[in-house]
């Protein structure tokens, strides 16, 4: 059972208090639990995410072209993004699954929060509907915003490959270990390996592009960490 008292402290963080907290519950409780999960919740909040994300960046930038805001908008709701806020919600210690899954570090794994917060958003928009999850999102991601030109926003892929030409390195190498599930709903897992990092990158999406996206932006993270331990 999840415990109240952060159940309370979540609703507050997210500023919205759930009609129906079993909603909540199920977008808490991971697929290692069994069928009653919350991938079908974080399937309905992604797509909320990505409307209500691309209607912040149309009104707040009213002259910034479609490919620069798609370049924010992938930017401010990738993986590590998500995972971020995750951690900032407390949502690690809140999650609901299997112990093995639990003792393999699930609660921390990033595609595992990604999937919450989505999940809880998607939640929210089934409870409470379209304005309360335009709100909740815009309460949450609106400060991380540019406020000024998205000219300047660039991808990860693009940042990382900058990296590596600015120190006369070889370009990162991407390659797909393997596609899960059915065509129409396929899962993308992807590597990336660079001459700045000891370890390999993983990533995931539901197209190769995304995948790289998503394991370029953990090789960025993981490139900065080590020159971080190094001084």
């Amino acid at each position: 059972m999840l415990d109240q008292n952060q159940v309370e402290q979540l609703q507050a963080n997210l500023g919205y208090q759930f009609n129906d907290r079993s909603l909540l519950q199920l977008a808490l409780t991971h697929r290692s639990v069994g069928t009653q999960n919350n991938q079908r919740l974080e399937f309905l909040g992604d797509a909320a995410l990505g409307l209500i994300m691309a209607d912040l960046l149309f009104i707040n930038h009213p002259f910034a072209s479609e490919g620069d805001m798609s370049k924010a908008r992938a930017s401010l709701v990738n993986r590590q993004a998500l995972s971020a806020l995750a951690k900032k919600l407390n949502i690690n210690n809140l999650l609901v699954m299997a112990l093995g899954e639990r003792k393999n570090g699930g609660a921390e794994r990033d595609s595992n929060l990604c999937d919450a917060v989505e999940a809880i958003f998607g939640a929210i928009y089934k409870d409470g509907g379209y304005e309360a999850c335009y709100q909740c999102i815009s309460r949450l991601l609106r400060k991380e915003m540019p406020t000024q030109s998205l000219d300047e926003i660039k991808d990860a892929k693009t940042r990382l490959q900058e990296l590596m030409q600015q120190k006369g390195l070889a370009l990162p190498v991407y390659e797909v270990e393997n596609i899960i599930g059915e065509e129409h709903e396929q899962c993308f897992n992807v590597t990336c390996q660079t001459e700045l990092s000891r370890e390999i990158s993983k990533g995931e999406g539901s197209s190769r592009r995304r995948a790289e996206q998503d394991a370029a932006a953990a090789m960025l993270t993981l490139i900065s960490q080590q020159t971080s331990g190094e001084n």
